[in-house]
């Protein structure tokens, strides 16, 4: 058996691929668990594409975060996937992605897309504010209005009513302002980037999921399904 065969984290229906720089999704993880597979991780890898989930027909749940997906992305059609993060790719064009989403993914209800830019907000855009931030919520849920979740927050009652009434209007682009340099960060100032509250951070506890978390999760250093905890609810 290959090494990285070897290497596949199993929990029942749950199949973790975490870290193994591979470009594409490796045809023995279809093979062997393409039918069975309920939920996916395949964080810290060099993704591009994501072809090879087309046999992944029954999949709820997948986790993509720290990869190299971009505006080309395309799902096959997942009629049960009510979760799906996708942190720290490097998707910008959030109307072509939202529009797929609600064509192939037509159960979502928990999306992450913190760390790209089509997510614009502070921690990764030091242009960004929280109006920019709320704005993209409200667009994004005019677009996948049975969204129960986005990002870190839950969606409110407020949320949904602006979104109905004005969302399709809140695609707004702030203009950039002159470019500021900025002193290189040193080695001790870390970069400002985390989805996770800070009393989530540990690299160990992969609890940090949507509402209740019946999973039990597995990567050293995977950002898979990094929302809100039942403690913070």
């Amino acid at each position: 058996m290959a090494r990285s065969e070897s290497m596949v984290a199993l929990n029942g229906t749950q199949i973790s691929y975490i870290g193994h720089d591979c470009k594409d999704i490796p045809d023995f993880l279809g093979d062997r668990y393409g039918r069975f597979a309920r939920r996916l991780d395949l964080s810290f890898n060099q993704l591009r594409s994501l072809a090879g989930l087309k046999v992944f027909t029954g999949l709820e749940e997948l986790v993509v975060d720290n990869n190299l997906l971009g505006n080309d992305l395309r799902l096959p059609r997942l009629p049960n996937l009510h979760t799906l993060t996708l942190n720290k790719n490097q998707l910008t064009d959030i109307e072509a992605l939202l529009e797929h989403l609600a064509d192939v993914t037509p159960a979502l209800e928990y999306l992450s897309l913190l760390g790209n830019e089509a997510c614009p907000n502070q921690l990764v855009s030091l242009d960004k504010d929280e109006d920019d931030y709320q704005r993209y919520r409200f667009f994004v849920l005019h677009k996948l209005p049975q969204l129960k979740f986005l990002d870190t927050r839950k969606v409110t009652k407020r949320e949904v009513m602006e979104a109905t009434a004005r969302g399709a209007f809140m695609k707004v682009v702030k203009p950039k302002s002159e470019t500021i340099p900025i002193e290189p960060r040193s080695e001790s100032y870390p970069l400002p980037y985390t989805p996770l509250p800070r009393g989530s951070r540990d690299a160990k506890n992969h609890k940090g999921v949507f509402a209740k978390c019946r999973y039990v999760y597995y990567g050293k250093h995977s950002e898979g399904n990094r929302f809100i905890r039942n403690d913070q609810l």
